[in-house]
């Protein structure tokens, strides 16, 4: 047993790792991968970093999926979205007590680690410019962290859950409002979990001044990258 350990260590840092009782990710790995964004020296004020869980395929039910820190000392339950986000505490403390960030799900079936996004408004309003902007900040730390090699910023979309028809509406300059088509698909490209109420907002069909106003709070707002 000590051996498999050892060797998922080596081979899967941060990622979730067998345990009787679930997947389990060593906390000091999932620091180490989220302390990235916090030491990130270029502009990101219109980003956040989460730690996600999400699902390797479509079959693996999400209902009542549970994060929990746990140490020596401590046991947290850590909160999760419905795109299976948290928080991830940075604890000096959970990291030299090296504790374990234990799922109740079965090995294999989770995929876990650092999620950016880009920062939803209360007001729900969007300038457009702070849109374009954000996308460029999301990509240009992708490319920090080693992703989205040679791919362009061409929008973002807005993620909602299906039930939610809070409509978005890119507002023109001179007034006009236009509605945005909504979709059924991921949160996310690359996501195994489907049936999200997604507004796509491509930079290219609409004009560089305006804004986009949302009826309500979206779960998140990701950036198109091509």
């Amino acid at each position: 047993m000590r051996a498999a350990l050892l060797l998922c260590f080596a081979l899967l840092p941060a990622v979730a790792c067998a345990q009787e009782d679930g997947d389990w990710i060593a906390y000091r790995d999932a620091y180490r991968q989220m302390i990235w964004f916090e030491k990130y020296g270029k502009p990101k004020q219109f980003l956040q970093n989460h730690f996600r869980l999400r699902p390797r395929d479509a079959s693996v039910n999400m209902e009542g999926l549970r994060l929990t820190l746990n140490g020596k000392a401590t046991q947290v339950s850590l909160a999760l979205d419905a795109l299976g986000r948290a928080v991830l505490p940075l604890s000096k403390a959970a990291y030299d007590d090296n504790a374990e960030l234990r799922i109740n799900r079965k090995p294999g079936q989770i995929k876990a680690g650092p999620w950016v996004s880009i920062v939803t408004r209360p007001d729900g309003v969007y300038p457009a410019t702070d849109l374009r902007t954000a996308c460029e900040q999301l990509l240009a730390y992708l490319r920090y962290s080693g992703e989205a090699g040679g791919k362009q910023c061409i929008g973002v979309q807005f993620i909602y859950m299906k039930s939610d028809t809070a409509q978005v509406r890119f507002h023109a300059k001179e007034g006009a409002a236009t509605t945005l088509a909504a979709k059924e698909g991921p949160a996310f490209a690359g996501d195994a979990a489907q049936g999200f109420r997604v507004y796509v907002y491509r930079f290219a069909a609409w004009p560089e001044a305006g804004q986009i106003i949302t009826g309500s709070t979206p779960l998140a707002i990701g950036a198109l990258l091509e």
